[in-house]
């Protein structure tokens, strides 16, 4: 039977992971996702699934908490909105060094500095790119939905422990706030140490089982044994690269100009699709799902058929720099973006198309 529930995206991600099957939950409270852990604390985990749940006193001591319990073979999880994420930084390049496997939740807010607790895409250069030092990347998947913000924490664990990979879901804070109906899955089952043991041979998890010292770290002295491990990272985003491309097409297949849109900018995308359909304009939307790894290819190819691109962002202009990458110079790729936490109006971004396009 189906569980229904009205829920805010804060909400339904602090239930995914429960139900998901994590260990523990380490975070700190900041305004526009401050809900993650007050459902977390109000659900009580501890009682119904053993999960612990702890605020740290700070941002920077959480992440090292994440990093601690990610390093035991634990599936643990943080979440906070982007200036808490920026102290995070040093933190998640290390488990990213490490790689251990975790769940970073990010509820965008505007931007830079303390700016406000309006949604924003701002933080899509800190999320994509690998905000901390060092060359590493992030599986980064980003809802638009509240639905999807259930739906991602369960596909975000799966990833991060299929690639030994910290996975990010990059969300803000209209979706973190907004309250829609969600079909919640069933409660999965912690793992036990016998299982953490067999996924996870690597974990520091002691003499439970006798087994040998096991040293996790990020630490390479010797320059080449560095840049030995540089190499296998590399090899392993190329991996999920090939293999975890995750995007939606609407009305793309006879389209003549193209909306590339992610997160709550994309539901405007699709009612600018609508308006502009009701005036024999053929428009189309491509909906980033997983920002790293991006989907070049889908964009790529429609270069070859479409007469222009234009990039709807809730931000200066961040994705729109990939977008031109993948479509190479072929056509025309036009930039529209709010900023401070302003959200574009269809009607809006539908004038913009005709105009930058010459409609």
């Amino acid at each position: 039977m189906k569980e229904l529930r009205l829920m805010k995206g804060n909400e339904a991600m602090a239930e995914a992971a429960i139900r998901a099957g994590f260990d523990g939950y380490f975070g700190y409270p900041i305004t526009p996702q401050s809900e993650v852990m007050e459902h977390l604390q109000k659900e009580r985990p501890a009682i119904r699934t053993g999960m612990v749940v702890l605020q740290a006193e700070s941002e920077v001591a959480s992440i090292n908490m994440v990093y601690g319990g990610a390093a035991s073979g634990k599936n643990v999880l943080t979440s906070s909105s982007s200036p808490g994420i920026s102290l995070m930084q040093e933190g998640i390049s290390y488990i990213a060094a490490a790689e251990l496997p975790c769940l970073i939740i990010n509820v965008v807010r505007g931007g830079p500095g303390l700016g406000d607790i309006q949604a924003a895409q701002s933080d899509y250069f800190q999320a994509v790119k690998g905000g901390g030092h060092g060359d590493y990347r992030l599986i980064v998947l980003a809802p638009s939905s509240v639905q999807e913000c259930s739906d991602f924490v369960k596909l975000a664990l799966e990833l991060a422990n299929k690639y030994n990979n910290p996975a990010m879901l990059l969300s803000d804070g209209a979706i973190g706030q907004m309250m829609e109906k969600v079909e919640l899955f069933p409660q999965q089952p912690r793992w036990t140490l016998e299982e953490i043991r067999k996924k996870k041979p690597w974990a520091t998890n002691g003499r439970l089982f006798n087994q040998e010292r096991h040293i996790v770290t990020s630490l390479h002295l010797i320059p080449e044994k560095l840049e030995a491990h540089n190499n296998h990272l590399q090899a392993k985003y190329k991996e999920i690269e090939k293999n975890e491309v995750r995007y939606e097409e609407i009305k793309c297949d006879d389209a003549e100009y193209i909306i590339v849109a992610y997160g709550l900018a994309s539901r405007t995308a699709q009612k600018t699709l609508q308006l502009a359909r009701a005036e024999g304009i053929k428009l189309g939307l491509i909906r980033p799902i997983t920002l790293f790894p991006f989907p070049k290819i889908p964009i790529s190819t429609y270069a070859e058929k479409v007469k222009g691109f234009l990039t709807l962002e809730m931000s200066a202009g961040q994705m729109v720099e990939d977008v031109r990458l993948a479509v190479n110079g072929r056509v025309p790729v036009e930039f529209y973006g709010r900023t401070g936490g302003m959200l574009p109006a269809p009607d809006e971004v539908l004038a913009v198309v005709k105009n930058v396009f010459k409609i």
